[in-house]
């Protein structure tokens, strides 16, 4: 298990107890199997990869389990990146500050957080530095610890961003890395499929969770049009 430690955080004026009192909540619960090999690999390891398609609870599931740690005050800070690459027809430029531009991009995230905490939690949190975001172009010469760090939609980044996000991870660290390759939005290589391959042939001690079609719990009708894709995608081109 990971020794996070919630008792240097006990004079918080957010203490374990406190915080906890206000936002009572239940334990997340795995709806499949897959989900349930997630969680047991969050518990168990301080790095995870989980890929597969949409709607099968690998941001969400990430998203809320680092609420937790800190909502419960096992870690002291969220870290949030996420490649800026639009899965569509850019709409330019974002205005604001640094959270303000990159906020479109980790919506997902910053959304589940926000149930699980609350929105005034997190605003605070936000506002004191637990909770940060982090693009790709700020993240050289940077290192964290006592964190969860998240990297979302990991499938658009390159193998250099990976090596860049992967070695910026510091002590007392849980490092998620989720995405579906399948749905890259890059030219090139997927530093999502580069890093999956390095475990598999280096035989690293990193957990590679894998969810499918059959695992999507978001709503039948998301099942029903990522088989359509998938089954057009199988088909020769002419």
């Amino acid at each position: 298990m990971i020794a996070f430690s919630g008792a240097k955080f006990a004079g918080d004026k957010f203490s374990a107890d406190k915080f906890s009192a206000a936002r009572a909540l239940p334990p997340i619960e795995p709806l499949t199997a897959a989900q349930a090999a997630y969680l047991a690999a969050l518990r168990s390891s301080p790095q995870v990869i989980v890929v597969g398609p949409a709607g099968t609870g690998k941001t969400w599931i990430a998203a809320t389990y680092a609420a937790d740690l800190y909502r419960t005050r096992k870690i002291a800070r969220i870290v949030l990146s996420r490649p800026n690459v639009p899965c569509g027809r850019s709409l330019g430029f974002f205005p604001g500050s640094l959270n303000e531009k990159f906020a479109p991009w980790a919506a997902p995230v910053i959304e589940a957080i926000k149930e699980r905490i609350g929105k005034a939690a997190f605003d605070i949190a936000l506002k004191n530095g637990d909770i940060e975001m982090v693009p790709f172009e700020v993240m050289r010469g940077r290192s964290w610890k006592d964190a969860f760090v998240l990297l979302d939609e990991a499938q658009n980044t390159t193998p250099a961003e990976m090596k860049t996000f992967l070695t910026r991870v510091g002590e007392n660290c849980l490092t998620v890395v989720d995405g579906d390759v399948s749905q890259c939005d890059l030219p090139a290589e997927s530093g999502l499929g580069t890093a999956i391959d390095l475990i598999r042939t280096r035989d690293l001690p990193v957990p590679v969770i894998e969810f499918r079609r059959e695992d999507i719990v978001r709503s039948g009708l998301c099942a029903m049009w990522v088989e359509a894709f998938e089954t057009l995608e199988a088909q020769p081109r002419t």
